[in-house]
């Protein structure tokens, strides 16, 4: 049950200056052009990640910074975690001193409570004792059930007071002492929000496979035991099974594509953050972990990279229950109509305006460049698809930019092989490569005659094998899946070996 654990010896704030480097806009404007409101946004968390994306926020938009960091200490004052506490301020400094004329100093608006981190780190020292206690006196009686909530506990302890090591510690000791399949799915789900909240998405997948076998073994479970009891109670004990599996499954699928995300596998993190149950599903991950917002963005912008326009009617517009996520944010709705309808200006306008709301996102910064540039090659390509030629200046207009412009993209489309044409630099033309159907026609049917031909010839060697009884048996246990093959006549599964 052990994982490669990240490394936390650094401050949460050199942890971030990591995380944020890279090929993107080190600060992001907040104006009328790309309209922001902090309060709005930050108002659908809680918690831990209330006060991550205020933090990202504040390294990102110097001009919402001091306003960043008074949400962000009332937030931390209502937990536990000192750490945490500190590194509010530390963020805020550096914030300053890269950006000394737009943001005040510190002492200007808030100093940190020197008494409340004294009595905090108190009480923790205290409670953690207490609870180290108690483990060691339940490890010595040998009660599974004790040692195992003991451990449960410890790891909640840890994980509210952010020291994310001794909590993956403490959960995974934990499943030495589970005793039923409910108890290993709670282990499960805690260690699944302890990796999200760490934001380590290539072991996310791992404790999501554990889970869903805990699950199905504890429905199953659930289903058999209990006395027998009428029809009418019976179907509403099944009905209410049902619905607590739904919600325990829409987390995990959530938790996957998110995982999906985060390795920048698009196509798999739109189809499974499109699996999700309803929003009441995510109980009390809404907001503590993930915005229903949220995961509207990140599907919508994960499909409109990846999926062809019927996928997107399919999965998305006639979707009613993924209708409900879109709710939450009306611009995605906007998105995807103009996407459908071939108003490709007006989707990298949309993109545009709200990019500064795709940048704050602590799960979303490191690919919305990668997404905004599939979602402009897929529109491009489509845009073309019915011409055989076009004037560049008309594209440009279609997706407002200028020739030079829009050469250069459709320059890097013909190189990677996404768009068959050429570009006439003299008079800015792009012309479609004319494809010859009659040759086309005769060297499909001529490849189809080959194929023939190599099937009839591994057919002819398989019969005089047999006749020459040069057949090598199967094990015993493949003999009725290769029985089952021969019967369903499938010349895949007959000419599958190499003659």
């Amino acid at each position: 049950m052990d994982v490669d654990i990240v490394e936390e010896e650094q401050t949460q704030s050199q942890r971030f200056s990591v995380n944020v480097a890279g090929k993107r806009p080190s600060k992001l404007p907040v104006d009328e052009a790309h309209p922001f409101d902090l309060e709005a946004y930050i108002s659908s968390y809680s918690g831990r990640t209330y006060v991550d994306r205020l933090l990202h926020i504040m390294f990102l938009c110097p001009t919402l910074a001091p306003q960043a960091l008074q949400l962000a200490v009332a937030e931390a004052l209502k937990g536990r975690d000192t750490n945490q506490y500190k590194a509010i301020f530390m963020a805020y400094e550096r914030a300053h001193a890269e950006a000394s004329d737009e943001v005040p100093e510190l002492s200007a608006i808030a100093t940190p409570d020197q008494r409340w981190i004294e009595e905090t780190n108190a009480k923790n020292l205290a409670e953690r004792t207490k609870l180290e206690v108690e483990l060691k006196t339940y490890s010595s009686n040998m009660i599974k059930e004790s040692i195992r909530m003991a451990h449960r506990d410890l790891g909640d302890f840890f994980r509210a007071v952010g020291e994310h090591n001794s909590a993956l510690k403490h959960y995974t000791k934990s499943r030495e002492f589970c005793t039923t399949s409910q108890h290993v799915l709670d282990m499960c789900m805690s260690v699944i929000e302890l990796l999200m909240e760490q934001r380590n998405y290539s072991h996310i997948a791992t404790y999501v496979f554990k889970a869903e076998s805990a699950l199905d073994s504890a429905s199953a479970v659930r289903g058999q035991t209990g006395p027998e009891a009428p029809a009418g109670s019976a179907q509403a004990n099944k009905e209410k099974r049902n619905a607590e599996r739904e919600k325990v499954q829409t987390k995990l699928d959530v938790a996957t594509a998110l995982s999906h995300l985060g390795q920048s596998n698009y196509e798999k993190a739109a189809q499974t953050f499109l699996k999700a149950g309803p929003v009441k599903g995510l109980e009390d991950w809404s907001g503590k972990l993930i915005a229903p917002g949220d995961i509207a963005i990140y599907a919508t912008l994960c499909a409109l990279a990846t999926f062809t326009r019927p996928a997107i009617r399919t999965h998305i517009l006639d979707n009613d229950n993924f209708s409900m996520y879109i709710e939450q944010e009306p611009y995605i709705r906007e998105l995807l109509e103009s996407y459908m309808n071939n108003r490709f200006k007006s989707v990298l306008e949309i993109l545009e305006r709200y990019s500064t709301r795709h940048y704050v996102d602590i799960h979303l910064y490191h690919h919305v460049v990668n997404l905004t540039n599939l979602i402009r090659s897929k529109a491009l390509v489509l845009y073309f698809q019915p011409f055989s030629s076009i004037k560049l200046e008309r594209m440009g207009q279609a997706f407002g930019w200028s020739v030079d412009e829009l050469e250069q993209q459709v320059v890097s489309l013909i190189q990677s092989g996404e768009i068959k044409a050429r570009v006439d630099r003299q008079n800015k033309i792009l012309k479609a490569k004319e494809t010859d159907q009659r040759a086309a026609l005769f060297a499909k049917a001529i490849k189809s005659g080959q194929d023939m031909q190599a099937a009839n010839r591994k057919l002819l060697l398989r019969m005089r094998l047999q006749q020459a009884d040069l057949v090598v048996k199967p094990p015993k246990g493949q003999q009725q899946q290769q029985a089952f093959n021969y019967s369903s006549g499938n010349p895949s599964e007959l000419l599958s070996g190499q003659y």
